[in-house]
């Protein structure tokens, strides 16, 4: 083999191998692009299923919501019907168990009675009326129960609240 034969052998191989260089990167590249573009399904798909499940969660949390309202206006009628009761009959104890079982179905779903045995809050008590008394921002009277579903409000307490009396001022003249 001359050297010119040798030279021209070389330049071929060393082509030959700049191709398949370029080819492998070409191919090492294009495999990126696709891992890449796989990597981002991924995380698009576990984003979507993170959502839905939160969004499932929500909507079994307050399915109830409806169904809860209507019942509650059961057990006011309950509490009613009680209220009116003069002696512990047999119906009275048994619409007074009636109404402790609704309860206890509506709490293990979630549903519970706001309590009304504290100070007025605006955020929990919706108040109709005021009454005057020695003390300030206390509880009166209940006209309605309210309740919450989970930590929402299903519905607010109608309350009556206490008001300060005013001492009468005198002008000094």
């Amino acid at each position: 083999m001359t050297e010119k034969s040798k030279k021209k052998k070389a330049e071929e191989d060393a082509e030959e191998t700049s191709a398949e260089t370029d080819a492998l990167a070409e191919a090492n590249a294009k495999a990126e692009e696709y891992l890449n573009i796989a990597r981002r399904l991924q995380a698009e798909f576990d984003n979507f299923r993170k959502r839905t499940e939160k969004e499932n969660e929500e909507f079994r949390k307050f399915a109830a919501w409806g169904m809860a309202g209507s019942l509650l206006t059961i057990a006011d009628d309950m509490d009613r019907a009680l209220g009116t009761a003069t002696e512990e009959t047999e119906l009275v104890r048994g619409i007074r168990s009636i109404r402790q079982n609704l309860m206890k179905v509506l709490e293990e779903n979630g549903i519970r009675e706001i309590p009304t045995d504290c100070k007025f809050d605006p955020n929990l008590h919706e108040a109709l009326c005021t009454v005057e008394a020695d003390t300030d921002g206390d509880i009166a009277e209940v006209f309605q129960k309210g309740y919450r579903l989970n930590d929402r409000i299903l519905r607010y307490p109608k309350v009556k609240v206490t008001k300060k009396k005013e001492s009468e001022k005198t002008c000094q003249e």
